[in-house]
């Protein structure tokens, strides 16, 4: 199958084009590098042993949207393509508003004018807001969001809902609600490589302990957990990108009783406080991190981490990798960056 991954020079999305090409499809990437960068193409080839198709532009244009869609005939489209920083929704709500629920009526209009079969969505645990639960089911209703990141995930799985079962085609859809990736791909080629300070955890705190950016800080240690820290899932991006696999993959395979519209968790089922997360890193790498303890964050709820169930029985999908593996893998992007 032809599979349009949008934003697919970014970190997960860099990840899913290695897993899809040696799935036996063919990717086609698109990426306008707000968020990454050019090299992450040049390690996807190191991997692969050739180059992907790639299309520079952006997911709200619909006229390059449709240049695209008519060149290359597109079985499937997975969208990464949005603004995913918690802390920075927070400080500019209007971009985070406009740039990803324009993105994904962009994307979705064309690929329903052109016939797309299968859609799966970049989600997000954030629609769960402050959990009433650990761990979180599918069924748990989600609460109103603590960031407008996490909103703007609400509103695009409401849409993705809302025009499939409109659509009187063949599309089907599946909203992937990651919990947190971490790690990169092993062999060193690809990983996380935010442009600027880095606003997800492990990014920065590799970069603190390779002396790029000052001592990490902690926001919070007096959050009702054990430790004082957030928990959270953490999850190989290598497992996350096979996630994309097999829902690709049952979409295609669908019958007329399967749903045509469904969600799913992708975690571990385990929850990791951040203070074990770096006593993790330290141990498995053999080095220590540079940190101090700040104040509470916006928009971080306090525990969140995710029931796996439905994903391992329907999609035949379990997380593989360890949090030890996943540390290790990360260290060793950023040995391999510096």
């Amino acid at each position: 199958m032809n599979i349009l991954i949008t934003g697919g020079a970014g970190f997960i999305g860099s990840h899913t084009v290695v897993a899809l090409a040696e799935a036996g499809h063919t990717p086609i990437i698109l990426d306008n590098f707000c968020n990454s960068q050019p090299t992450s193409l040049e390690g996807i080839a190191k991997i692969l042993g050739s180059k992907p198709k790639f299309y520079q532009g952006d997911c709200t244009d619909i006229k390059f949207l449709e240049t695209v869609f008519t060149e290359e005939k597109i079985d499937g489209v997975i969208h990464f393509a949005a603004l995913k920083a918690v802390g920075e929704s927070v400080a500019e709500p209007l971009a985070y508003y406009r740039n990803n629920i324009d993105s994904l009526l962009s994307v979705l209009e064309v690929a329903t004018r052109h016939e797309v079969r299968a859609f799966v969505f970049s989600s997000s645990a954030t629609v769960y807001g402050e959990p009433d639960q650990n761990p979180i089911p599918e069924t748990s209703q989600r609460q109103p969001a603590t960031s407008p990141y996490g909103n703007t995930k609400k509103i695009c799985e409401d849409i993705l809902r809302d025009a499939t079962l409109a659509h009187d085609g063949s599309l089907r859809s599946i909203a992937l609600r990651y919990f947190n990736p971490i790690g990169a791909h092993p062999s060193g080629y690809i990983g996380e490589l935010p442009l600027g300070t880095p606003n997800n955890l492990i990014p920065y705190l590799t970069q603190a302990v390779a002396g790029l950016r000052p001592p990490l800080t902690v926001y919070g240690n007096d959050y009702p957990t054990p430790d004082g820290t957030c928990i959270r899932d953490y999850i190989h991006v290598v497992d996350l990108a096979e996630a994309h696999i097999a829902a690709l993959e049952y979409l295609f395979a669908a019958t007329a009783d399967m749903p045509r519209y469904d969600v799913y968790n992708v975690g571990t089922g385990h929850g990791t406080s951040v203070q074990e997360l770096i006593d993790t890193f330290e141990k498995v790498n053999s080095i220590p991190v540079p940190y101090s303890i700040g104040a509470r964050r916006a928009g971080d709820v306090v525990s969140c981490y995710a029931d796996p169930t439905k994903i391992e029985n329907t999609l035949h999908w379990r997380a593989q990798k360890s949090l030890d593996q996943a540390l290790q893998d990360a260290w060793n992007w950023q040995k391999n960056i510096l």
